[in-house]
């Protein structure tokens, strides 16, 4: 089968080999224009290597780069973490046109930050999806669905890590099988239960030590890596990662320092105790949590503000 791989990164890159390994044709791989002096994108770099033209359009409206997909004669286009929207008329190309990734059961956290969100609302599961796209936003038939567990200590970087990026590697990989031999199903989302959550950034990255400690743990989780859940000391915006919730009896008020170890801070939330073990800032960036406490002269005591 003629494939176009659209995508980037590792996750781009891992699909195309998958593609190869099984003696798929991919005819081309789209990926987005280079970053200035930053690295090579991982789906560019396996492409080249396997000799497999690159194309690296600004835009998906030129006519150009459309006549350039046409040319290709793509049989299907797959979808591997594409963070803008492909027009339509792409999707529909193809004789069996586009299947795309979705980190998260649909129609359940359609948009940018499925995983982050599914942490931050307190989701004990979620999954991926492969779909049929279509001109809404993750809003077409779905082929195949995969449900994991969430981890009570599970951030969005071990979830996609760990689960969500291997099982969608053989996801996509099954999909394709599936369409070959004509048994692909379009099974319709239905609307009415579907979210649609805003890219999690720095608007709903804040943390409000008032609210009660698992909902703020939530977040820290949902926010890690990307992009750091953040309060302030003196002023200074800071990003907590490595966080651990305990849940004791805690007498000092939310966002104070009750102890500091030799790695970790451990500061009182609502009815619990939030360890931190890195916290980031702009002058010392990514450090442990202690390093980060020595340099500032933190002690027990001293109290973090929320947004």
């Amino acid at each position: 089968m003629r494939i176009i791989v659209i995508g980037q990164a590792l996750f781009g890159a891992k699909v195309l080999e998958g593609l190869l390994e099984k003696n798929e044709e991919v005819v081309a791989a789209f990926t987005p224009p280079d970053k200035p002096q930053g690295p090579l994108d991982a789906l560019k770099h396996a492409a080249l290597a396997r000799d497999i033209p690159v194309f690296q359009p600004t835009t998906y409206h030129d006519e150009q780069v459309f006549a350039t997909f046409k040319n290709l004669k793509p049989e299907l286009a797959v979808l591997a973490f594409v963070p803008r929207i492909i027009p339509v008329r792409y999707l529909n190309l193809p004789s069996y046109e586009a299947i795309c990734y979705h980190p998260s059961i649909l129609p359940r956290h359609r948009g940018a930050s499925a995983i982050n969100w599914a942490i931050i609302m307190g989701d004990t599961r979620t999954g991926l999806s492969i779909f049929w796209p279509d001109a809404g936003i993750d809003t077409g038939p779905i082929l195949l669905q995969r449900e994991v567990a969430i981890g009570p200590d599970d951030t969005a970087a071990t979830l996609y890590f760990n689960h969500l990026f291997p099982m969608g590697i053989d996801a996509i990989l099954e999909s394709v099988d599936l369409i070959k031999n004509g048994r692909a199903p379009r099974i319709p989302q239905g609307d009415q239960k579907a979210t649609y959550e805003p890219p999690c950034d720095d608007h709903v990255a804040g943390i409000e030590w008032a609210k009660p400690a698992a909902e703020m743990y939530n977040l820290i989780r949902g926010c890690d890596p990307q992009p750091g859940a953040y309060t302030f000391w003196q002023g200074k915006k800071i990003r907590f990662y490595g966080a651990r919730l305990l849940e004791e009896p805690i007498a000092e008020k939310p966002g104070t320092i009750v102890q500091i170890d030799s790695k970790c801070l451990h500061i009182a939330a609502n009815g619990a105790k939030l360890v931190v073990g890195k916290i980031h800032c702009q002058t010392t960036g990514k450090v442990a949590a202690a390093v980060f406490a020595s340099a500032h002269q933190l002690k027990t005591g001293d109290r973090f503000t929320g947004i």
